[in-house]
């Protein structure tokens, strides 16, 4: 890197999912790689997909992430404040990795200028002690209506004079269309901001790109830092869209894998190393459809527990697992999904809707009871009753008693979690992550039904997606000039 570094890049959208993540993960990668001490930043994000960090709080997949690829622990200041729908017009709220309350978007709206101040402590924090942060905006700074009093975009950029790069998906059509509309959306002095862009997942011959570029920044007197190509086979945490497509096994897959996509569905990084297994075939499937056939279910976390057991039921879903159960199948439920396995689920204080209780699926013998402290924290252990090494973390409001959990599922540090049944088909645990360890993950295909079952590294092959996708923007991204160090 040349000259002296500055302080700061924003990576800014044209729409939700145009790529700002995978951008600014690339980036935290490429700066670490030349020794810039970098840290991300995101100052709000709405997403159902969290993690555990050091400092024992919650904040969204995609900044642990890029904490990953800047060499850094997850800390709570990358992700300030984060939302976690738990209805279409509600969400709960999480400040410096603490949930304070749930809010419908009006209170949520009058509560920004609060926000604000958490998200300026955490700034402030991070460049004291970073050289460069890379910083991520959220959906799009076009969207007129949540202009007032925004926090996550140009409401952020505009106060801390933070120099703006904008991202455009080329695949979805229309991109100079993006760019263009999306600076027209903007304040002569939020345009002022703006440094350039980039344009994300281009597929076919760059010669015939060139005219639309050379258009691009004849019109708005901006350059095209880079065109970055369309990158599969990257195993990076996504931030809350679910890939359906089918996995990398395909039809040579040996074990069959079904996830009910519930409405609430949250976490679902969770299979993130079954979608890269060659031996596993991965399927989310929507609840209105049948049920696949398949060797194992996994009923995923959820923000809503009764809400999307209820979805479940209403669908027919329960009757399904049922009669996949009589045939041999095999069963797993992750925190959430471990709280539907159970007899009762209790709300005396009406956490996740209406106080009350409903009936779980009744397949192990312990109640939950939602409370207001949530737990929080990074664990290992290891499995039950093989002993191969767990490691993951703990999101979750309910607290399970009963005798079930008598014989625990995994042994952890902190003493034993979850259930498995006498006759080896149920299994259920708190524990987020419990495919990323290798033996663990093999261990478990091998419970379900796979035969020399192969363990895979989850953190490796993040890493190598992290390295081949900084390798492709430092091939394809004038750098030094994006960033401002020349």
């Amino acid at each position: 890197m040349n000259g002296a570094a500055p302080h700061a890049l924003m990576i800014q959208g044209t729409t939700s999912d145009a790529g700002k993540s995978t951008v600014a993960a690339g980036l935290c990668r490429s700066l670490h790689r030349c020794g810039v001490r970098v840290a991300p930043f995101k100052p709000q994000n709405m997403a159902l997909n969290s993690a555990v960090t050091a400092d024992g709080g919650e904040i969204g997949r995609a900044q642990a992430l890029q904490a990953q690829a800047c060499g850094l622990v997850p800390h709570t200041d990358m992700n300030p404040v984060l939302l976690k729908p738990n209805s279409d017009t509600g969400a709960q709220v999480i400040v410096h990795g603490r949930a304070l309350a749930n809010m419908e978007a009006r209170a949520y709206h009058d509560y920004k200028r609060v926000a604000m101040d958490a998200v300026m402590q955490s700034w402030r924090r991070l460049t004291a002690q970073y050289d460069f942060v890379v910083v991520e905006g959220a959906g799009s700074p076009a969207e007129i209506n949540l202009r007032d009093r925004d926090i996550a975009n140009m409401g952020f950029a505009l106060p801390n004079r933070c120099p703006v790069v904008i991202v455009a998906d080329i695949d979805r059509g229309g991109v100079f269309a993006h760019l263009v509309g999306t600076l027209d959306c903007l304040s002569d002095e939020e345009r002022a901001l703006v440094r350039g862009f980039v344009i994300n997942r281009f597929r076919g011959d760059r010669a015939l790109l060139r005219s639309g570029e050379d258009w691009l920044e004849q019109r708005t007197g901006l350059p095209v830092f880079g065109v970055l190509p369309m990158l599969k086979g990257l195993h990076l945490d996504a931030e809350d869209a679910i890939q359906t497509q089918q996995t990398a096994a395909g039809e040579a897959a040996r074990l069959r894998v079904a996830v009910p996509v519930f409405p609430r569905i949250s976490n679902h990084t969770d299979f993130d190393a079954l979608r890269a297994h060659p031996q596993v075939d991965l399927m989310f499937v929507p609840l209105d459809r049948p049920l696949p056939a398949c060797d194992l279910v996994i009923l995923p976390g959820s923000k809503s527990v009764q809400g999307d057991l209820a979805a479940l039921r209403a669908h027919g879903w329960d009757a399904q697992i049922a009669r996949h159960l009589r045939y041999g199948g095999r069963l797993l439920g992750i925190c959430g999904g471990m709280q539907m396995m159970g007899r009762t689920l209790h709300d005396p204080q009406g956490l996740e809707g209406a106080p009350g209780s409903v009936a779980g699926l009744g397949l192990f013998d312990y109640d939950t009871t939602l409370e207001t402290e949530k737990q929080l924290r990074v664990v290992q252990g290891r499995l039950c009753p093989g002993g191969e090494a767990v490691r993951g973390y703990e999101i979750h409001m309910g607290v399970s008693a009963g005798p079930a959990l008598a014989r625990p599922a995994v042994e952890l540090e902190h003493g034993p979690d979850g259930a498995r049944s006498a006759d080896g088909q149920l299994m259920a645990t708190y524990v987020h992550g419990l495919f990323d360890a290798p033996d663990a993950c093999a261990a478990l295909l091998a419970w379900a039904g796979l035969e020399a079952a192969q363990p895979l590294d989850l953190h490796a092959l993040r890493e190598a997606s992290l390295d081949r996708l900084a390798d492709c923007i430092e091939a394809e991204i004038d750098v030094d000039r994006m960033c401002g160090f020349r």
